[in-house]
């Protein structure tokens, strides 16, 4: 009999427990705050890159499939031929092709 009184007793406890933990109100979770962080880099990458003032360094950094010879091309085709008329004048340098003129023409301006 008391074996059955315990339970009875066991029942009645954990039971009014899982009750009470299934009925409790949920509070809505709190999303952390994310400090806002603004990245140079993205808008530096929106300017476009006048041809006729940038340096070899910012040329070499910034084009795609224009490493360090090419660059200092550039900037030694501008120095004997004057600016650049047109960013299509860029073809007339050694080692750009139109490949490359075509994946950086977005980024390019002439000023």
């Amino acid at each position: 009999m008391r074996t059955g009184y315990f339970y009875s007793l066991m029942f009645a406890l954990l039971t009014s427990a899982s009750i009470a933990v299934v009925a409790a109100p949920v509070s809505p979770p709190v999303p952390p705050e994310v400090p806002i962080v603004i990245d140079a880099a993205a808008s530096s990458k929106s300017a476009k890159i006048n041809l006729n003032e940038a340096d070899s360094a910012t040329l070499q950094k910034e084009l795609s499939g224009v490493g360090e010879a090419k660059a200092k091309a550039i900037v030694a085709y501008r120095e004997t031929n004057g600016p650049f008329a047109s960013v299509d004048e860029l073809l007339e340098v050694k080692g750009i092709g139109k490949a490359i003129l075509d994946r950086n023409r977005d980024k390019l301006e002439v000023n």
